[in-house]
């Protein structure tokens, strides 16, 4: 997956947004003012910090130990780092990015959530 392919998907989902509020490198994809990832799209590898449910993020980092690894500054339970250089099939790295937002979703007040399935 190259890093525009990320950065489209990533702004894909409903009300996605990009935003720098760290520095002009990081670019952080929120959804309702709550990010759902995180990454430098310039680094190489890339990377990418996305919300993960706590069993999933486990079992990933078994399976893919060299490849998911806790959150780099992240609450390491619930965010895993993803290497997005290839070596994950894209199938997956969807997935996951799309978990992300979906987590972020259901965390979101119903009012909100309500919001976003507007058209």
């Amino acid at each position: 997956m190259t890093p525009e392919r990320l950065r489209a998907l990533c702004l894909s989902f409903n009300a996605a947004v990009e935003e720098f509020p760290f520095n002009p490198e990081t670019s952080v994809f929120k959804v309702l003012g709550k990010m759902f990832a995180l990454t430098d799209l310039g680094a190489r590898p890339l990377k990418a910090n996305l919300k993960c449910d706590l069993d999933d993020a486990i079992r990933l980092r078994a399976a893919h130990p060299d490849l998911v690894v806790p959150g780099w500054h992240m609450n390491k339970r619930h965010w895993n780092t993803v290497t997005v250089d290839g070596s994950l099939p894209d199938r997956l790295v969807r997935e996951l990015v799309e978990d992300s937002y979906d987590l972020v979703v259901a965390g979101l007040p119903r009012a909100a959530r309500l919001r976003l399935d507007r058209p």
